[in-house]
């Protein structure tokens, strides 16, 4: 069986599966965070111990760049792009899942991931609570308030309960109302009567 061997160190070696394995037509979120961060931790190994190893392509861009930019560079991706997934691997398991199944976008998960551990742990909490995502710009106030040591569960609560719409149905029986009508009166009626009242309750009331 025809084989090609190559002599590779163990940074060449993650760098090689890596852009292996981003080849790939599908990959999750996650997948490409850690895929970017091993291949950017291995590329910062090899620049800090020069050797006969680093005079080839991965050596001579470390001149002068930044690990980051070889990365995206790489992966045809921009520098900030990249930024951002390698962000990811800085969340919790259970919201970085949530990253991969759409349910917490991109952006979002990013801001999160700048809370510490102990914070997505009561966050994954109030989620599951409130069953509220939150937005990009809700994310945003609680990495604020994490970074000015004011993140607690109920700052959390109140940011995402703060801004959630509440939808409020009645439900108003038949039989009920009824007893307040003349005999008769169709639905359509009914319906005025109260609505004209509720604007009488409005204007009295402010």
């Amino acid at each position: 069986m025809p084989v090609l061997v190559r002599e590779m160190d163990d940074d060449e070696a993650v760098l090689g599966m890596v852009d292996s394995n981003l080849q790939r037509e599908n990959i999750l979120p996650s997948e490409k965070a850690w895929a970017y961060k091993m291949k950017l931790d291995a590329i910062r190994r090899k620049a800090g111990r020069p050797g006969k190893n680093n005079s080839g392509q991965v050596g001579q861009n470390l001149k002068g760049r930044v690990s980051v930019e070889i990365v995206a560079e790489n992966a045809g991706e921009s520098y900030k792009q990249v930024q951002r997934f390698i962000r990811l691997t800085e969340l919790l398991p259970r919201l970085l899942q949530m990253v991969d199944d759409k349910k917490l976008p991109l952006n979002t998960a990013v801001e999160l991931s700048y809370l510490t551990q102990e914070e997505q742990e009561r966050l994954l909490e109030v989620i599951a609570e409130l069953g509220a995502i939150p937005s990009l710009e809700q994310a945003k106030r609680l990495k604020k308030y994490s970074h000015e040591g004011k993140l607690d569960t109920d700052v959390m609560d109140a940011v995402l309960a703060g801004e959630r719409q509440v939808f409020v149905q009645v439900t108003l029986k038949n039989e009920r109302l009824k007893k307040y009508f003349p005999k008769g009166y169709t639905q359509k009626q009914m319906e005025e009567v109260i609505f004209s009242l509720l604007e009488t309750w409005k204007m009295e009331h402010g």
